[in-house]
């Protein structure tokens, strides 16, 4: 039967200085113990003191550890409010691009009761049979310049009527079939309209010129009064055009000529209002023969 280890460190001196601090130790810690023990009964204002002292050498020590387990501890607080952080983050953004949607909507709507307010008030002062219409399309780059409204015949709309938006007029209506309508624009080159100047009544001739502006000539011979910014409304002589309705601004001057740009613009606009005839009879007769009418009406009213 073999021989059972033996238990003592044998000859080996480091095993056995080892055991000895051990015992050291644990005799010092216990008869430093034990002396605490007899000053905290017998002497507790020193015990107090060397408690204080105690307490002030390890502060440092304990400070340290102190923050080591609170970081420890906060970890999973840091990650979670982390992550919060981060999906809040993307329902905020989500809300901030619902509320852009929503605000250009309401600014979409706010200008579409702004014009509708405008025409009825327009529909409100005006004694006149009126008809709400809307444009549903518009030619800016061919030579004639049209535009389709969504009324025609079966709604009342007669070829020679006006058409006006809350911003100015618009032309007159040129043909017409059940349902539908085309507006003679007034850049058109064949639209002629009698203007005159809002702040003095200086009549002139509004010709379009067929690439989106307006050619004006005044009746009266010699030097042309016009000049740039002047306003220039219906003068309604020939009586298609009702009086004193917006229909350009003038922006240049070029000898005898003045060009204006209409108020009214027909890619821009959404509803307008179709009105008859300043006089009636003019609607009657033939609609292509209210163009030079309406130009032999305006020469007679200038001549003196």
């Amino acid at each position: 039967m073999a021989r059972p280890p033996s238990r003592r460190p044998g000859i080996n001196r480091k095993a056995q200085y080892s055991l000895f601090a051990s015992y050291v130790v644990a005799v010092a810690g216990a008869a430093a113990g034990l002396l605490l023990v007899v000053v905290a009964i017998f002497d507790p204002t020193g015990f107090a003191g060397l408690r204080t002292a105690t307490a002030e050498l390890t502060r440092p020590v304990s400070s340290g550890l102190k923050n080591m387990v609170s970081g420890v501890n906060s970890v999973d607080e840091v990650l979670a409010s982390y992550w919060r952080a981060g999906s809040q983050n993307v329902a905020l953004r989500r809300q901030v691009e619902a509320d852009r949607n929503r605000i250009i909507e309401a600014k979409a709507v706010k200008q579409e009761n702004a014009r509708l307010k405008k025409l009825l008030r327009l529909v409100d002062e005006d004694q006149s049979d009126l008809l709400t219409a809307r444009l549903i399309s518009s030619s800016s780059s061919s030579a004639r310049r049209f535009a389709r409204l969504n009324a025609g015949r079966w709604q009342g709309v007669r070829p020679g009527m006006p058409v006006r938006a809350a911003e100015g007029l618009i032309g007159r209506v040129h043909s017409t079939t059940p349902n539908t309508a085309e507006v003679l624009l007034l850049t058109d080159t064949g639209n002629i309209v009698p203007v005159r100047r809002a702040n003095d009544s200086v009549p002139a001739i509004s010709t379009g010129a067929g690439d989106g502006s307006l050619e004006i000539r005044a009746l009266s011979a010699g030097r042309n009064p016009f000049k740039p910014g002047d306003l220039l409304v219906t003068s309604g002589i020939g009586g298609i055009y009702q009086p004193n309705i917006p229909v350009a601004v003038v922006v240049r001057v070029e000898g005898e000529i003045a060009w204006g740009f209409p108020l009214a613009n027909p890619s821009r606009v959404d509803a307008v209002v179709v009105e008859r005839a300043f006089e009636e009879v003019v609607t009657r007769g033939d609609p292509a023969e209210a163009v030079p009418q309406e130009a032999a009406n305006a020469s007679n009213a200038s001549a003196p």
